[in-house]
């Protein structure tokens, strides 16, 4: 039965265009073609990048941060409590106001010590700056060797210049050592993020990162078993055009370079844009998902293909947003670009104006210690 359910799965007919099958990727006359056992390659690769990782993180890394003059600010824990820690834990990171009070009295603490307890309770799970620097620092190190590696592969081939030269002798192209490299390294390297993702740094689209690594991963790994790998090169060298200069403005930002930070994070935006959403789309999409219709009939394969990409298209969507946020805050003035994506660090005005929003509601208004009847006042959250 499992034989028979295999052979189902790995049917020619689901996998590639009428005419063509798995027999067209066997080894012949001195052409070497992509087997799904070359994958295994890819997680001795990755185990690599996470040692590699560390390394580069503490003896490369760390002094860079220094001469840039990242500084971390004194960070202040909260006192042990156990029953502030377990509603942390259990419950809320952030509190009602109901539960503040709540709290306040189990702990015979004022409602501002409970504030402030929390407040540097969740400061404390904050990464600090200089580890944020470190993780940037090492992923603009590997975007940038990418991308220049990538170009350096591409530059020569017929399909970097004319996208729908992907489909030359479609599945029958011989794989070049060039691409296997550039393949493990990449496919490689997002293996090594998956298995890195509980200590590296949270953002606010942490879970859109995890779909992102997932579908980059699945399309890496499926355009190798099915050789679609003159268009998987074009893809990942895409990606890699805009992600170092996102990962230098960001150690621009945590190193406080204001200026510089603005004028990379404005080129970054501008390159991002004209790769994600106008050269994705408008040439790669339109070469593996229209193109192809003038010269095959539809397959499972291609639809499955071709809808990984649209994932990340709507990724792209999504993060072109947060980026155009990000601009409008820094072009009228000199501003530094913040990171939408990530935690702010709280302060001790946080829990004032946190408080204050909270009393306005409930009290109102306050004339000589008495409340003044005003249906017109502005409700705050």
């Amino acid at each position: 039965m499992l034989s028979r359910l295999s052979e189902l799965i790995w049917a020619d007919w689901i996998w590639f265009p009428e005419g063509h099958g798995w027999d067209d990727l066997k080894d012949h006359d001195g052409k070497v073609f992509p087997k799904t056992r070359d994958l295994w390659a890819v997680f001795p690769v990755a185990l690599c990048f996470l040692v590699i990782r560390q390394i580069f993180e503490q003896t490369i890394a760390l002094p860079l941060a220094s001469l840039m003059g990242v500084r971390d600010k004194h960070r202040i824990c909260a006192s042990p409590n156990p029953i502030l820690e377990s509603h942390f834990c259990s419950k809320s990171k952030h509190p009602t106001q109901s539960s503040i009070e709540g709290l306040s009295k189990q702990t015979g603490s004022s409602v501002r010590q409970v504030q402030r307890w929390f407040r540097q309770r969740r400061n404390q799970d904050r990464p600090s700056k200089l580890r944020k620097f470190q993780e940037a620092s090492w992923r603009f190190t590997f975007y940038l060797l990418a991308f220049f590696a990538g170009l350096a592969v591409l530059i020569d081939k017929p399909w970097f210049h004319d996208v729908k030269m992907v489909w030359e002798n479609f599945p029958k192209m011989p794989l070049l050592p060039s691409q296997y490299w550039y393949y493990m390294i990449e496919l490689g390297f997002y293996v090594s993020l998956v298995f890195s993702v509980a200590s590296d740094v949270k953002r606010k689209d942490f879970k859109e990162q995890i779909v992102h690594h997932v579908a980059t991963i699945l399309l890496i790994g499926f355009s190798w078993l099915v050789n679609y790998i003159r268009a998987g090169t074009l893809i990942m060298l895409v990606h890699d055009a805009s992600d170092y200069l996102m990962e230098s403005a960001k150690m621009f930002n945590y190193a406080g370079w204001k200026r510089t930070c603005n004028c990379v994070f404005t080129v970054f935006a501008a390159v991002f844009i004209i790769t994600r959403l106008i050269i994705f789309p408008f040439w790669i999409i339109y070469a593996t998902g229209v193109y192809p219709l003038t010269l095959y009939s539809t397959f499972f394969g291609f639809y499955f293909f071709n809808g990984l990409l649209v994932v990340l298209l709507v990724l792209h969507i999504f993060w072109t947003g947060l980026i155009l946020r990000m601009v409008i805050k820094f072009l009228p003035g000199n501003d530094i670009v913040e990171d939408e994506r990530s935690d702010k660090e709280e302060t001790e005005s946080d829990d004032e104006d946190d408080g204050e929003q909270r009393q306005k509601p409930k009290n109102g208004h306050m004339q000589n210690g008495h409340a003044v009847l005003n249906n017109n006042h502005r409700k705050t959250d």
